[in-house]
């Protein structure tokens, strides 16, 4: 199997541009934060205290979560949470603004980290998130590491919530994504880095259509 691993912060592109390659290369994809993002629901449903390690682990290895594929190769995958469809509640701001301190602990990440690599054990993968070339797929074939100025990652992510009929400024989301970025890239258990022989890509000028041809072109050897 192939793997092919994406990494970057929040409002980078990175989820944009990996669902866009799957499709590309008829690849499954598979977004990793989604994952944390279904935990941290369940805790914000639950009153569970995201700060405690040990009540978090215990969510987690008491949680069913799925992923279902789309119709077509590359198409985003419905997820599930103990049976119950949150593909969009998952993107809530206030999920957003706490799925970074759920996926600080250790065992939250060690009980994801076992049903990430399954899947990419049986399927060509592109799979995102902010520890995949160095922890999930660190023998994955290709890596990428997708970066952009803040102002405009700010912006992405604006227009993205907005667009959801989410009401929040844009000053709230760019505070919210250097908030991220402070403990996605602090946290002491699979911070976010970049691998070593990951390839980095600015897409701060950069369509995503220019992204992905990019990193086909680097794929097929082109």
């Amino acid at each position: 199997m192939t793997n092919i691993a994406i990494d970057g912060p929040a409002g980078s592109g990175k989820s944009t541009v990996a669902r866009m390659l799957a499709r590309k290369l008829e690849y499954v994809y598979i977004d990793t934060g989604a994952m944390y993002r279904a935990l941290t629901l369940k805790a914000i449903e639950n009153n569970v205290d995201m700060n405690n390690e040990e009540a978090m682990a215990n969510l987690a290895n008491n949680t069913v979560i799925e992923l279902r594929p789309g119709l077509l190769p590359g198409d985003s995958q419905d997820l599930y949470l103990d049976k119950r469809k949150v593909t969009e509640e998952i993107r809530r701001p206030d999920v957003s603004g706490h799925v970074s301190l759920v996926a600080q602990h250790r065992g939250v990440r060690e009980k994801l980290l076992t049903f990430q690599q399954e899947i990419a054990l049986q399927n060509n993968v592109v799979m995102d998130g902010r520890d995949i070339g160095t922890n999930v797929l660190p023998n994955a074939e290709y890596k990428f590491f997708v970066d952009a100025d803040i102002e405009v990652r700010a912006e992405r992510r604006h227009v993205e919530l907005t667009a959801k009929g989410y009401d929040i400024t844009r000053d709230a989301v760019r505070e919210m994504l250097l908030e991220r970025d402070h403990q996605d890239s602090t946290r002491e258990f699979s911070p976010l880095l970049k691998a070593a022989d990951a390839i980095l890509i600015d897409t701060t000028s950069l369509t995503p259509e220019e992204v992905v041809n990019t990193m086909y072109s680097i794929i097929k050897g082109a």
